[in-house]
């Protein structure tokens, strides 16, 4: 067999892993943020001002925020449910720590601290758990897509061939899911008068550098005849066309139906279309071609489960905008997430039993043809990640309630009540030092240039598959390429987030 042919075996006929495994792993990132806030808050108890050096903060953001995660899906996974474990002891012991040598003149009883911070009020203007989710699905795509080449990275972690849950599965339905959460019919006041058609020849206009660097990953594949796994999207296709097809057709329907009856569309979409893999021959389409043969003769042909998976995709960005315009509710104060969180779980719980009985019901999870089990799943790991997120910064904001002045980047601000702003004709005014803390953070970095970040990461894989004999790389070897990879990515935007450069033209 060729290099190519190879590396195409590598990723294929795979079965993905288990619901509770993808769970565990999703517990890291906020894990792994909560470990870094805590210890910023702990340098700041004890030096009594945030770290200003913005070398050490690269550093410290790259060491407790990305290398866990290369470690856990490549030399870690076999002992993946014991490392949230170990994050979450470190955890507690940084947050004994503080909370035992916090000033003296600050002690205050815990149940008094306790209602101080159900009765904070919150940034209305920012929900920092909406910038990390899509930070960190980027990033840990990033990783994916180049670990996947080592042999080092699990394959049960992986991309399904047909059935199957692979944490890269997760990743495709996971940006569909963060893209979804900011579009602009989600950022649109809902008592604006704009016509509802309006915005369409906009939508239109912003996804063409999607569009563009959809036919440039094909054009540079097929020239370089790079490896490929087919049974993805298919010949011509790939992720950028679905991103951008995607978002049009969302913004139409959008502009068709209200958009705060968008879960209905959702379900509606994906029922209807889950009736057509199991009572007519689309399903078998999908998987064997026209001939039942695996043919590729013809356009559909050839992208079969590029286009018609675009029905689960839309189904999961429709479902996704309801859960931003429901985000962007009005809650100032730290009592109304804690309600809204309890909501959240209540959400989980019926997606979860809902996804276990699609499957009963119907089929296995299937992210080669998008199905109503692949949608429901998408939507309950994606609604868990959110919430660990959000639960992560409630706990960083008790914990700047015991250290007065500390404050952690890409966390809530505690502000003053309205009726203290009202009373004084100010705006919200943050109660800790946050100035600076903004310019020194890697998920900000990120968050300013995600798609640029994206495409170095493709960019890079790219390289290195082509300078490397991935297959065969010794462990250690496969850690520092990949830490290498990926800290070149990480400075390239800490570097333009410094420079306050943010590479959006469209």
């Amino acid at each position: 067999m060729s290099q190519k042919q190879l590396k195409e075996a590598f990723v294929s006929n795979l079965n993905g892993t288990s619901l509770l495994e993808i769970s565990a792993g999703l517990s890291l990132p906020p894990l792994c943020l909560l470990c870094r806030g805590l210890l910023l808050i702990l340098y700041h108890l004890h030096r009594g001002k945030p770290v200003s050096s913005r070398k050490y903060s690269l550093l410290l953001d790259f060491l407790v925020l990305v290398s866990p995660l290369l470690f856990s899906c490549t030399v870690l996974s076999p002992v993946i449910f014991f490392i949230p474990v170990i994050l979450a002891a470190f955890c507690a012991g940084i947050f004994s720590k503080i909370y035992s040598r916090r000033k003296r003149e600050a002690r205050a009883p815990f149940g008094q601290i306790v209602a101080e911070f159900q009765k904070a009020h919150l940034d209305p203007e920012c929900i920092p758990a909406i910038t990390v989710f899509r930070v960190y699905v980027n990033v840990l795509t990033s990783i994916s897509i180049l670990a996947v080449d080592f042999p080092q990275y699990p394959r049960r972690y992986a991309k399904a061939e047909t059935y199957g849950t692979g944490v890269m599965d997760l990743g495709v339905g996971a940006f569909i899911f963060g893209n979804a959460l900011v579009c602009p019919e989600v950022r649109q006041q809902s008592h604006t008068t704009q016509p509802k058609f309006s915005s369409l020849a906009r939508q239109a206009f912003s996804v063409w550098p999607l569009i563009s660097l959809g036919v440039g990953r094909l054009l540079s594949v097929k020239s370089i005849e790079y490896h490929e796994h087919t049974s993805e999207y298919g010949v011509h296709w790939n992720f950028f066309f679905t991103l951008a097809l995607v978002r049009l057709a969302a913004s139409l329907l959008l502009a068709i139906f209200p958009k705060h009856k968008a879960w209905l569309v959702a379900v509606a979409l994906a029922v209807l279309y889950q009736l057509l893999l199991s009572t007519t021959s689309l399903k078998a389409f999908i998987l064997h071609g026209s001939d039942g043969r695996d043919s590729r003769l013809g356009f559909l042909d050839a992208n079969r489960e590029g286009l018609l998976s675009l029905f689960g995709y839309l189904a999961i960005y429709l479902a996704s905008v309801q859960v931003g315009l429901w985000l962007l509710q009005p809650r100032s104060s730290v009592r109304g997430w804690l309600e809204a969180l309890r909501g959240l779980a209540l959400a989980l719980v019926g997606l979860w039993v809902l996804l276990q009985l699609c499957q009963a019901c119907t089929e296995p999870v299937s992210r080669r043809m998008a199905n109503l089990p692949f949608c429901t799943w998408v939507l309950a790991h994606c609604l868990l990640l959110l919430g660990f997120f959000l639960l992560t910064d409630l706990a960083l904001v008790f914990t700047k309630l015991l250290v007065k002045g500390a404050g952690v980047p890409c966390c809530w601000e505690v502000v003053q009540p309205p009726d203290s702003r009202k009373k004084h004709g100010v705006g919200a005014v943050p109660v800790g030092r946050q100035g600076r803390l903004s310019q020194l953070c890697l998920i900000s970095a990120i968050n300013k240039n995600q798609l640029l970040f994206f495409l170095l990461a493709n960019v890079m894989t790219g390289a290195v598959n082509i300078l490397i004999d991935t297959i065969h790389s010794k462990a250690a070897f496969t850690l520092c390429i990949l830490h290498l990879y990926m800290f070149l990515n990480c400075l390239i935007m800490y570097i333009l987030h410094a420079r306050n450069i943010v590479l959006k033209f469209w």
